[in-house]
């Protein structure tokens, strides 16, 4: 299944015209950004942060004189669009952000500091990547796959509980969906980045993690973490000796996610292509490419409108599910 919400027509008209403004001069205040400010919603170290920060190196002088990231922690990543929405659309802010919180969140909360319709502006799409499960000291070394897990928290109700970067973000939900595949109650435990959750289950005070992949890759060989599963189609090629959930029983969980870059939602449209034409130009870097392999992540760029158009495709497939989930905000 693919990571995709509604955009308007006037936001799918503007992203049509910023793919063909390529062929145009850019205007003055394309070519006038000092200090071009990358916002991420997560804690430094972990793949959003990686990803702004890859890509932060490569966007001066072409885009901007320079650039920076500002790690906008909290709400589960919406204080970081939050900001994005009270930025002047100049092109010098933009955001770093898992779809998650534009394509899932209208569906879980009631109210939202932004309207992901009209606040931001899709610019490219940044990495694909599958999620992982893992489990930490506090789960026996004999369980070895997520049946085995799920097996040891019907036997240890008190410890039947899981963490993710976010409540109500696709790490979340694919353990929810672990959890009723198995008929068992497992609590979900909501952190303000994937690496605090490792951290937690590194020392023990929770049995489980769901996060993307490369989350988990530095702390793998170390042995307090242990991988169970992958959510993706085929094997990761980054972890290819650890099982898919469809491989262990898991019929159809085939989950992934993506990263995009946005702009504010006024950003005019020579704006988008200069800032779209940067950002591909960075993807395509074998420097950012290797370090992006090396956190579980596949680069991969996208004109403005093919990524509002996954937002909006992956909005409609996450809706269903998590109203079957029963999840709210508030629950």
């Amino acid at each position: 299944m693919k990571p995709s919400f509604s955009a308007p027509r006037r936001n799918v008209l503007q992203f049509a015209l910023a793919g063909a403004a390529g062929s145009l001069p850019l205007m003055g205040r394309a070519q006038s950004i000092d200090t071009v400010k990358i916002l991420a919603g997560f804690a430094a170290g972990g793949t959003v942060d990686t990803l702004a920060r890859r890509v932060a190196t490569q966007l001066a002088p072409a885009y901007a004189k320079s650039a920076v990231v500002e790690n906008k922690t909290g709400a589960g990543g919406q204080i970081a669009i939050a900001t994005l929405k009270a930025a002047p659309a100049d092109g010098a802010t933009l955001l770093v952000t898992p779809m998650s919180m534009l394509g899932i969140y209208p569906h879980t909360y009631k109210k939202l500091p932004y309207d992901p319709a009209v606040d931001v502006t899709p610019v490219s799409l940044g990495v694909v990547f599958d999620m992982g499960f893992a489990v930490g000291p506090q789960v026996p070394a004999s369980v070895k796959t997520v049946p085995e897990f799920l097996e040891w928290c019907k036997a240890n109700s008190n410890g039947a509980n899981f963490g993710s970067p976010a409540p109500g973000s696709v790490p979340h939900f694919v353990g929810e969906l672990i959890a009723r595949a198995g008929k068992v109650d497992m609590r979900h435990v909501g952190f303000r980045g994937s690496q605090p959750a490792i951290l937690d289950l590194m020392g023990g005070q929770i049995a489980a993690v769901s996060a993307p992949v490369g989350e988990f890759l530095p702390h793998l060989a170390g042995g307090k973490v242990r991988l169970l599963a992958t959510s993706g189609a085929t094997r990761n090629k980054f972890v290819p000796g650890v099982s898919t959930l469809v491989e262990q029983g898991f019929k159809d969980m085939v989950y992934g996610e993506w990263f995009g870059f946005f702009l504010p939602g006024k950003a005019p449209a020579d704006l988008v292509q200069k800032a779209n034409t940067a950002i591909r130009a960075a993807l395509a870097d074998t420097e950012v490419i290797a370090g992006l392999a090396a956190m579980g992540l596949e680069a991969r760029s996208s004109m403005p409108a093919e990524l509002a158009a996954l937002l909006k495709a992956d909005g409609e497939k996450w809706g269903p599910i998590v109203k079957a989930i029963g999840f709210t905000a508030e629950s």
